[in-house]
C-alpha cells in the first residue's frame, strides 16, 4: 500500500443519522395529535371570527332601517326598532346563526348578539361561539350631530 492510499476506517461508534426506538414510535403520533388539536382550535378560531362578522353585518342592516317619519321631518335620525330589527334577523337567518337584536330607547344604538357552533373535525365535541357588535346612528356632515 502507498502512503496515499488509505483504508476505510469504519467507526462502529459513530451514530450520526440514526433515532432512538423511543423516538421512531412515539413522533408519529405525537404529530398526528399536535395535528389534530391545531385544526380543531383554529377551527374554533375561525367560528369567533365568523360569528363576529356576522354580528357586525347584522348590526349594520339594522342601522339602515331608520325612522323615515323622523329623518324626512328633519327631528332626528333614529332608527325604526321594528324594522332594524327585522332586518338584523333576515341577516341571521341567512347566514344560518342565532342571535338577538336590541334597540336602545332612544334609537340611537342597536347592539345584536350572535351565537353560533363548531363541530370538531377530530375531537367528538362542538364548541359554542358568541359574538357581540353594536351600531351607533350617527348624523352630520363633517362631525355627529345632536339630536
Amino acid at each position: 500500500m502507498t502512503s496515499t492510499q488509505r483504508t476505510p476506517r469504519r467507526n462502529w461508534g459513530d451514530d450520526r443519522g440514526g433515532i432512538s426506538i423511543f423516538v421512531a414510535i412515539i413522533a408519529v403520533p405525537l404529530l398526528f395529535v399536535g395535528g389534530l388539536f391545531a385544526v380543531d382550535s383554529f377551527g374554533v378560531t375561525r367560528a369567533h371570527e365568523r360569528a363576529d362578522g356576522i354580528a357586525t353585518e347584522a348590526a349594520r342592516a339594522a342601522a339602515q332601517a331608520i325612522d323615515p317619519a323622523e329623518a324626512i321631518t328633519g327631528q332626528a335620525v333614529v332608527a325604526d326598532p321594528q324594522n332594524a330589527a327585522a332586518a338584523a334577523r333576515t341577516y341571521l337567518n341567512r347566514a344560518g346563526v342565532t342571535g338577538t337584536v336590541t334597540v336602545s330607547g332612544d334609537g340611537h344604538r342597536i347592539t345584536v348578539q350572535v351565537t353560533d357552533t363548531y363541530t370538531g373535525r377530530f375531537a367528538p365535541k362542538t364548541w359554542t361561539v358568541h359574538a357581540t357588535s353594536s351600531a351607533s346612528l350617527l348624523h352630520g356632515i363633517t362631525h355627529p350631530e345632536k339630536d
